[in-house]
């Protein structure tokens, strides 16, 4: 029995990876020209939590290293798209909020991936993918528990 839950646990894996693998691939091709998917989850997650966010906070956000986190924010700072501003009581410290050009930036990203994300859920069937979504949000959080 254990055998046949390694071997399904494999191929789910399997599917996820390769699928998560082939979604990056489209996505990045239909983003606006210069925007990098990391460019993309950065802008979107400061978008929706309209507040500031410290770049350990992102970093924790998109499970990455600070280091990557840095980066991101750098290119992001030079395109515009983020302000990054010191933090008044405690200089070691920054915070990061989202400029009206990195929401627009934003946006057009969203306008872009909508239709191709629209026509995988179109085919598949809403019924199903709504079937799958609890599976996999928990399988999310059960990942970020042991994280």
């Amino acid at each position: 029995m254990a055998e046949r839950t390694e071997e399904l646990a494999v191929a789910l894996f399997g599917e996820l990876f390769m699928a998560d693998q082939l979604a990056r691939n489209r996505l990045s091709k239909v983003l606006p020209k210069g925007m990098e998917l990391s460019h993309f989850g950065v802008l979107n997650h400061l978008a929706r939590a309209a507040e500031e966010r410290t770049p350990a906070q992102l970093a924790r956000a998109f499970h990455v290293t600070r280091g990557a986190m840095t980066n991101t924010l750098a290119k992001l700072e030079w395109a515009g798209h983020v302000h990054i501003r010191p933090d008044w009581d405690d200089a070691r410290r920054k915070f990061v909020s989202i400029s009206p050009s990195g929401r627009s930036a934003r946006d057009a990203a969203v306008a872009a991936i909508a239709p191709l994300i629209a026509e995988v859920v179109h085919s598949l069937g809403a019924e199903r993918v709504r079937a799958v979504l609890p599976v996999l949000r928990e399988m999310r959080t059960r990942f970020e528990e042991e994280d």
